[in-house]
């Protein structure tokens, strides 16, 4: 194996190792330490822990209880096998160290919140009007593939009012950037953002010169003289 796949190699198994390790740890301490609902400002009030959990997808969109659960939490898991089996596909066939950065930080936020779903129900008790237990003598608070999606980042920067002329929203107070996140959230929107930048701007690059490098290859073959 060449030294850039080992690079490579290394450089995937300690992001991936970081994003999981951190985003488990907070997620555990926010779980055993908070309620849901609970608020804690960290930098006036702007940024704050603010405990709530996901039942589904992004933005609370939801597949429902039970089997709607098991569904979105079976799709999780293929989607990271599948996500793996590409990235290292890619790096056998040799890619560039860029696209293995911008994979695994993809990956990681997948399996980080993988872990929730498939775990949190039976390791966990609810954490409605208490803090709750790791390991509760009484049990989870789910079976498995059926846990909820611990988040807890919340960045209110400002508040605003609608234009008037605005469709369906016009006159109404809002809140910029009201979403509430985790580590593994953050990993995968910097992930996409990357793969969108690489892609606009250093995926041709890469293209010309691989193929510059193909053309002095050949010509050297071909000059080489062959012996009889």
């Amino acid at each position: 194996m060449d030294k850039s796949r080992q690079t490579q190699y290394r450089l995937f198994g300690i992001l991936l190792g970081c994003i999981l390790v951190i985003d488990q740890i907070v997620k555990i301490m926010v779980k055993t330490h908070m309620h849901i609902g609970e608020e804690i400002p960290l930098i006036g009030n702007w940024c704050l822990l603010n405990f709530t959990e996901n039942n589904g997808f992004a933005f609370g969109i939801s597949l429902g209880e039970g089997f709607g659960k098991i569904l979105l939490s079976v799709f999780r898991l293929v989607a990271s096998g599948a996500l793996m089996w590409y990235m290292f596909k890619l790096i056998k066939k040799g890619t560039s160290t860029s696209v293995v950065g911008y994979l695994t930080l993809i990956l990681a936020g997948a399996i980080g919140n993988l872990i929730d779903s498939c775990f949190y129900g039976l390791i966990f008790n609810e954490s409605t009007y208490q803090v709750a237990h790791l390991f509760p003598s009484g049990g989870g608070y789910a079976p498995f593939m059926q846990g909820k999606v611990v988040d807890m980042f919340y960045f209110p920067l400002f508040q605003f009012t609608w234009p008037e002329w605005v469709p369906f929203v016009g006159g109404t107070s809002d809140v910029f950037f009201n979403a509430i996140f985790n580590v593994a959230d953050a990993s995968i929107t910097i992930g996409a953002i990357w793969l969108i930048v690489d892609l606009l701007f250093f995926a041709d690059k890469r293209k010309e010169k691989n193929e510059a490098s193909d053309t002095i290859n050949d010509k050297k073959t071909v000059s080489t003289p062959q012996k009889s």
